[in-house]
């Protein structure tokens, strides 16, 4: 894939880049190294300090970076705004927590004095996506770059103008040079990253083959990954939930980030005593997006970020429909204007032996199903492989008490949408990935857990 700034509006093609050959990716190596064994010695105060530049840097020029990710992979500018405040706020929390998570931890033994110490490891490789181009890069670097790691960023090749700019932010925050440093690379070249010996450990997010391609080269190598992969998240609907605030809640987690979301609501679970007024409410909703230009503020859905994810979820809903699903709402690309553009799909009617019924749709389709019961709810939301995010409404509390139990998810939100949050560790299990990010449990990840014992 070509490196290149592609305007998912027009199908313009702004900027392109040349991509590091293997002489340049082993200077930054060399660089990133010796950045390392002089930032592993500064204190939490000088990285807080830059991290706090940081932050003040992302609130300060909101609107310039939040045009950029518009303009390279076409999410709509309000959140794009929404966006970089996140990443502000993260810089901050670990900014101001840093040091109480990774300060030693004493420990009663048959020793003089044990504890336990936190170390960082050295250079860390991040492979991200493009659907969160700077939050994504941001929930990782901050965590690593205050436990005294440096960071090597692979991004996305459609979004390199938003790479380039994070690592502008973190030089111009104060950051010795070279700590963070952005790679314009393809993908075939990760495998090869992964066998260097001073790249310690990797984080990605993204697809399950690119996941699976990156455990597998850090396996061979006996290197730590953390992988944050895809979902098909459900939002369960029960028959005592407030069904307005379901809907309009359902709305948002289904369309965020024009639906390429991997924690977006995907799998609609309605109980069928309240499946009608739900579907209604729903459909309403639905037609009321506003689909349009994404620097237009009004905008309520955008394009896809490619051409190919148009193509892939347009052969999706197809399929689906062919299975036996029928189409409430949407279901074909938007064709009287340019770009990637695909409005808000409802799927409904939608078997169980459907093959489509457990894929990942990304992109604003909506697959409604209906259940008797929190017993079918519950097992209709676990008959994936996935298992990132999901959210179930229900004013109920014994139920309230068996979804948070018994849904196989990283995450249970009940009453509320799916997000991620610094303050609370985030992931998921099975095909959705392993490993944890942001909270303390996300800066314990690239560190060496160390027990000194002293007689």
């Amino acid at each position: 894939m070509a490196i290149a700034t592609i305007n998912p509006a027009t199908g313009e093609l702004l900027k392109t880049f040349e991509p590091l050959n293997d002489t340049e990716i082993a200077i930054k190596l060399d660089l990133a190294q010796q950045a390392f064994e002089q930032y592993r010695k500064t204190g939490f105060p000088e990285r807080a300090s830059w991290m706090q530049k940081a932050a003040d840097i992302l609130e300060q020029e909101k609107a310039e970076y939040a045009k950029l990710m518009t303009l390279e992979m076409g999410k709509p500018l309000k959140a794009a705004i929404a966006e970089v405040e996140k990443c502000a706020v993260v810089c901050r929390y670990y900014a101001e927590h840093a040091s109480q998570f990774l300060g030693d931890v004493s420990v009663k033994t048959d020793a003089s004095h044990s504890f336990v110490r936190y170390q960082p490891l050295g250079i860390i490789l991040a492979v991200m996506p493009w659907n969160f181009p700077f939050w994504q890069v941001f929930r990782f670097a901050a965590p690593a770059l205050m436990a005294g790691n440096v960071g090597l960023l692979k991004h996305a090749s459609n979004v390199p103008q938003c790479a380039l700019a994070i690592e502008e932010i973190i030089r111009r925050a104060g950051f010795p040079e070279e700590v963070f440093q952005t790679l314009l690379i393809g993908a075939s070249k990760v495998s090869s990253l992964m066998a260097d010996d001073r790249i310690k450990a990797a984080t990605l997010t993204g697809s399950e083959p690119a996941g699976a391609s990156l455990a597998a080269a850090s396996g061979t190598q006996i290197k730590k990954t953390v992988l944050e992969l895809g979902g098909s998240d459900p939002f369960i609907v029960l028959d005592s939930a407030d069904l307005e605030a379901a809907a309009t809640t359902a709305t948002t987690a289904r369309m965020l980030n024009n639906g390429q979301s991997c924690i977006a609501a995907k799998r609609f679970i309605v109980v069928e005593t309240v499946a009608d007024k739900f579907e209604k409410l729903l459909l309403e909703k639905f037609q009321g997006l506003k689909v349009g230009d994404p620097m237009d503020p009004e905008t309520d859905l955008g394009p896809l970020a490619t051409p190919d994810i148009l193509k892939d979820l347009d052969q999706q809903v197809h399929a689906c429909v062919k299975n036996g699903a029928k189409l409430l709402i949407g279901g074909h690309p938007v064709s009287d204007r340019p770009g990637n553009y695909y409005p808000a799909t409802i799927l409904t009617e939608i078997s169980p032996e459907n093959p489509m019924a457990k894929e990942e749709f990304f992109g604003p389709v909506a697959m409604l199903f209906r259940v008797a019961d929190i017993d079918a709810a519950i097992k209709l939301a676990n008959s994936t492989p996935f298992g990132l995010g999901a959210s179930a409404w229900t004013t109920n509390a014994k139920e309230r008490d068996r979804l948070a139990e018994e849904i196989e998810a990283g995450s249970v939100f009940i009453n509320g949408m799916v997000k991620s949050d610094p303050r609370l560790p985030f992931g998921g299990i099975k095909r959705s990935g392993y490993g944890r990010e942001l909270s303390i449990q996300g800066i314990h990840e690239f560190v060496n857990v160390k027990t000194v014992w002293v007689k």
